[in-house]
């Protein structure tokens, strides 16, 4: 299983970006059974939950990103998004997208509790 986020840049603040989160390596019928979260760690800083989404599209927020940012899945394509608007420049970081088949239709998974990790997209937000 590989997760690859890409997606990432250098934008001004207030302005947008999409980052998407592409799952390979398992069957659709599987993704549909994925958690998948986004985090994001910035320099000198631990790395920071930023939203998740549950198999069934149930959705959690940090409250930093509440109301800015928006996550969704196509099963489909096998991808997770995460559109970021209004931008800040505290939303500068190297974000991560995590995946976890949940056997169970359980919530979305706020922790680390993850199996499986992608590379990292890097945002920097100019003021």
């Amino acid at each position: 299983v590989q997760l690859q986020a890409y997606g990432g840049g250098l934008v001004q603040a207030g302005n947008s970006l999409r980052l998407s989160c592409a799952v390979s390596g398992v069957s659709g019928g599987t993704f549909c059974r994925f958690a998948v979260g986004w985090f994001r760690q910035a320099p000198g800083k631990e790395r920071e939950t930023v939203a998740a989404i549950s198999r069934s599209g149930s959705t959690y927020y940090a409250d930093s990103t509440k109301g800015r940012f928006t996550i969704s899945r196509d099963n489909a394509k096998k991808t997770v998004y995460l559109q970021m608007d209004s931008l800040k420049t505290e939303d500068t970081a190297v974000y991560y997208c995590a995946g976890r088949n949940t056997i169970l239709s359980v919530g979305p998974i706020t922790t680390e509790d993850y199996h499986y990790w992608g590379q990292g997209t890097e945002v920097t937000v100019s003021s």
